[in-house]
């Protein structure tokens, strides 16, 4: 037996147990005539006791000679500690040590194994299996275990049942782009590696499994974020015989739990907002609702002047920050040149200073008097001591850019508090959007999407404005979920590929296996997967996805720890029936 306890669990009422640990050498303290060991495990820190009145002298000679992270065996007698430590849990007690074994020796570390290191990131991502020692990395790994069996315990209770997807399937042109794997047994032809498991989950509905759902690893090979890696996990849900309404129920009910088991925090509401009201009131279409500061459409009565820039562009809009009418002239040009970065491309910015005495004092003084910033005011929720920031140029772009700012604010200003949580909905996306680089439609979401029944005789006519029966739920400015009613109709399924520019031919080519499938009794179904990455980094009080993965990716979806990817040698290659050509 390698140990009787763990690190973390001996307390002072274990005092004269004989004990085994075994862990890391976490630091020592040789005084020569008495050496201290802090010995470590996932489960906390012992400190270990070596005297030479009290320990053999080979063995204080061998805890003389002991290096960060050697792992060790000891045996000994749980003491009092004299100089206790309340810092730890463990601080009332220590291990006098009569018997130690070397179990392993360890290189220097290239960083700190410590809470807070003195290794960079791209260090650390090198020597992950060194970083994952630290508590802030273990425990985020415990914390997405622990978020995962919570979900499996929820989902089991409402009878859904898991079950395992296909990883190598048929690349389709639709969405991201595919990782590809070649075959080595049908020459030049290839699989990809699945963006979701959706056609599957819709054939074990059309299966008659009713429930499904799945943690499954993903893949896009796309342009990577800090909230994005070309491997990362969802939680895919499918039902059949449902609504909208019966997915959003469930979801926010799992939601609702995951938030009470994991964060002891208990939310009355999910709120629901379209799609065209997000973007309105926000400017994109996963708000923030944590704070205020929602947009002001000036259009009506910012062009009524002289003022040019304003009359010229297709909307003008503004919003109030809260308490920062007292920014100094030096700040407030700060955010013009926040706002005129190429990463958010905003022209330039007005502002008002809603001033204590219920007055204004604007940029744009030449042009607006009074009464004219009063309706600002009145129109963004400005109140006395507030400052309100406007943008104008094309509506899409100016709320974008807006949106940007607003976020920008609310981080300087400390309003995204990470232990509060804000849940919505976001309903009726448009189901096409228009490509101008293809110059034609793209399914939203994907082609598998239902068009709101009142809509369907607008794809001929009106197809941008076709609602789709889609929905998303946001928490904290992040979408950490998205799905929709399906179609399970072959014709209108047709339909749909036609109006995405698919060829009979193509669309058979490509997904005529599920419009067989239709054929054969197709219930009515609807799903929702959940980014658990995302999730879990999110209910973590955190943004960014790495810290919450065992072995991530870097920004260039390397892994620098394995080297990979990596050239394969030519006899791959010729097995493979591929060159490359460099």
């Amino acid at each position: 037996m390698y140990r009787s306890h763990d690190c973390g669990s001996l307390r002072a009422s274990d005092i004269n147990t004989e004990v085994t640990l075994a862990g890391w050498v976490q630091k020592s303290r040789d005084k020569g005539f008495m050496v201290w060991v802090d010995l470590r495990d996932r489960y906390g820190i012992t400190q270990l006791i070596f005297d030479e009145e009290r320990t053999d002298k080979k063995i204080l000679e061998q805890a003389q000679n002991l290096g960060r992270e050697f792992v060790i065996q000891v045996k000994g007698t749980v003491i009092e500690r004299e100089s206790k430590n309340d810092n730890m849990a463990t601080g009332d007690i220590e291990i006098l040590v009569k018997e130690l074994n070397v179990l392993s020796e360890s290189k220097t570390p290239p960083f700190t194994i410590e809470d807070k290191t003195d290794g960079g990131e791209e260090l650390r991502m090198k020597y992950r299996y060194l970083d994952i020692r630290r508590n802030p990395v273990r425990e985020n790994l415990i914390f997405r275990s622990k978020v995962a069996m919570e979900v499996r315990n929820f989902l089991a209770g409402k009878d859904f049942v898991e079950v395992e997807t296909p990883v190598l399937i048929k690349s389709t042109p639709e969405g991201a782009r595919d990782f590809v794997v070649p075959s080595r047994m049908n020459e030049g032809q290839f699989y990809a590696l699945p963006q979701s498991p959706q056609t599957f989950k819709q054939l074990l509905m059309i299966g008659g499994m009713d429930k499904y759902f799945q943690i499954v690893k993903c893949f896009r090979d796309e342009d990577l974020r800090a909230d994005r890696q070309p491997e990362f996990t969802q939680i895919d849900c499918e039902m059949s015989f449902v609504e909208q309404e019966d997915v959003l129920n469930i979801f926010e009910e799992m939601t609702r739990h995951l938030l009470k088991k994991v964060k002891n925090v208990e939310v009355a509401e999910f709120p629901r907002m379209t799609y065209n009201e997000a973007m309105e009131k926000y400017g994109n279409d996963k708000p923030d609702i944590r704070f205020g500061m929602e947009f002001g459409d000036l259009s009506a009565f910012a062009k009524a002047r002289d003022f040019k820039i304003f009359n010229e562009a297709e909307i003008v809009v503004g919003i109030a920050v809260p308490g920062a009418g007292s920014y100094s002239r030096k700040e407030i040009d700060a955010l013009v040149d926040w706002v005129k970065r190429p990463q958010v491309g905003a022209l330039g910015m007005v502002y008002v200073k809603c001033n204590d005495d219920g007055s204004f004092k604007s940029s744009v003084d030449k042009f607006y008097n009074q009464d004219d910033l009063a309706k600002w005011a009145e129109t963004t929720g400005a109140k006395p001591g507030d400052l309100i920031c406007v943008l104008s140029g094309p509506a899409h772009k100016t709320r974008a850019q807006l949106s940007a700012l607003r976020m920008e604010l609310a981080e300087r200003l400390d309003l995204r508090k990470a232990d509060q949580f804000a849940p919505l909905w976001v309903v009726d996306f448009p189901l096409l959007e228009w490509d101008e680089e293809s110059n034609r439609y793209h399914a939203m979401h994907h082609p598998f999407t239902s068009p709101k029944p009142e809509d369907i005789d607008k794809l001929s006519t009106d197809p941008g404005n076709v609602r789709a029966n889609a929905y998303d739920l946001v928490l904290n400015g992040n979408e950490i979920g998205g799905g929709s009613v399906r179609i399970f109709d072959k014709k209108l399924q047709a339909l749909m590929f036609e109006h995405l520019g698919f060829t009979e031919e193509e669309a058979r080519a490509q997904f005529g296996f599920l419009m067989d499938a239709f054929e054969y009794g197709a219930p009515p179904h609807a799903g929702l997967a959940f980014g658990f990455d995302r999730l879990v980094a999110i209910l973590g009080g955190q943004e960014t996805i790495r810290d919450f993965i065992a072995f991530p990716k870097n920004n260039n979806g390397r892994d620098v720890m394995i080297d990979a990817p990596s050239k394969i040698d030519d006899v791959q290659l010729k097995e493979l029936s591929l060159k490359v050509t460099v």
